[in-house]
């Protein structure tokens, strides 16, 4: 098992702090691996296991507990008023009114508390009321290829065709040692579609649903709004309206699957209310789901997309006139631009890269990341490999 020291240093650098530890994230991420990696470090500096109370939300032991008063019984039947314990709830999402719970737990002096979710809305409406400042989010991603390189440290492979693989299956830890992994990704697809969303949200047109999540796949990295998809979908003869289109994307956003990044006007300074881009979470669903050759310059910019997420930064689209900036990433007074291609083969592509950067006149540093081994780098625009990108951290 690996850790996942990026993860796993900011969960134990919050163990009794004051603050509720919320991981959130797609299904089969890694979550509940890491909340029992906290759980080994607790045991392992002293914490005897009855001070630990692991509540697994999506395990047999618990099927039958359905209301936060069953979970509030259980937990009482573990703890007292005096001891100090440790409370990991895992998926709790399914538990109505689980709120209350987590909120009534942390107002206890000697109670730590850890929640997992695969709902990216768990920290909003009645939670974010309740608790305002008084949690933490850790977003929780499927590998990343310098995790995924780490599990494959005995491969064979170099690294460039380990990154051609992940390119393609994509960094669910599950997948990594079967034999047919388009089928498990193609079943977990399936099963966050019509258990996170279709149930969830009583969906009566199942095929839309699929169609649209189709569409939004095929085409990471487009600037696609809902209208220019009723006027795709009018083309099979779908009749749907803009807002059942905007209400199924924003369920795909909630099951983690699909992230949306908005254009920002670098001239207007201002967000664009139109026309938005989507990545989806990780790429092993798009080659599971969509079966035909799919764009390797998608593919790059959907990786990079979220490894900037990992880094921690917030990321839009830039506009800047005609021109389109892939990336503006911020994270604190920091700022980045970044262009992704999948090589520099031409003068019309260096152009096209390199020029909308060249635009922008301010002090911040700029890049061209693209598969080219050798560095491209012009009048102070910096080209980096990606696999060195994703590999090394001068970003």
């Amino acid at each position: 098992m690996i850790k996942r020291e990026h993860y796993l240093n900011q969960i134990i650098d919050l163990i009794d702090k004051d603050i509720i530890k919320i991981l959130t994230g797609v299904r089969r991420s890694g979550k509940s691996v890491l909340l029992q990696q906290v759980v080994n470090h607790l045991k392992n500096n002293g914490i005897k296991e009855e001070n630990i109370i692991f509540i697994d939300l999506e395990s047999p032991d618990f099927l039958s507990y359905s209301t936060i008063n069953d979970l509030n019984e259980y937990i009482k039947s573990k703890s007292n008023k005096t001891d100090k314990y440790y409370l990991f709830f895992d998926e709790i999402q399914r538990i109505e009114g689980w709120q209350r719970l987590v909120n009534a737990y942390f107002s206890l002096d000697n109670f730590d508390v850890y929640v997992t979710g695969s709902n990216s809305k768990l920290l909003s409406g009645e939670f974010a009321t309740y608790l305002t400042g008084r949690y933490i989010n850790i977003k929780i991603f499927p590998f990343s290829f310098v995790e995924y390189l780490e599990y494959n440290k005995d491969s064979n492979l170099s690294e460039k065709e380990l990154f051609m693989e992940y390119l393609t299956f994509g960094g669910f830890p599950a997948s990594f040692e079967l034999n047919n992994k388009i089928q498990y990704l193609k079943d977990l697809f399936d099963s966050i579609v019509f258990n996170d969303i279709v149930k969830r949200f009583d969906i009566k047109n199942v095929d839309l649903l699929i169609r649209l999540t189709h569409f939004l796949v095929s085409n990471i990295g487009q600037l696609v709004s809902a209208n220019s998809i009723v006027k795709y979908l009018k083309k099979d003869r779908i009749n749907v309206s803009v807002n059942t289109v905007y209400n199924y994307i924003s369920y795909l956003e909630e099951a983690c699957l699909i992230y949306k990044v908005k254009r920002e006007d670098l001239i207007g300074k201002k967000i664009l209310n139109h026309l938005e881009k989507y990545y989806v979470v990780d790429l092993g669903f798009r080659e599971s789901i969509l079966k035909k050759d799919l764009d390797i310059g998608q593919s790059l910019e959907n990786i990079v997309y979220f490894e900037l997420l990992r880094r921690g930064y917030e990321v839009n689209i830039g506009k800047y006139n005609t021109k389109e900036i892939d990336f503006i990433c911020r994270k604190g007074s920091e700022k980045i631009y970044i262009q992704v291609t999948y090589i520099l083969a031409n003068e019309e592509i260096h152009k096209r890269e390199f020029d909308p950067l060249l635009k922008v006149n301010d002090n911040y540093p700029k890049y061209v990341l693209s598969l080219d081994d050798f560095d491209m780098s012009y009048m102070g625009v910096k080209h980096l490999n990606i696999i060195n990108f994703l590999t090394g951290n001068e970003i």
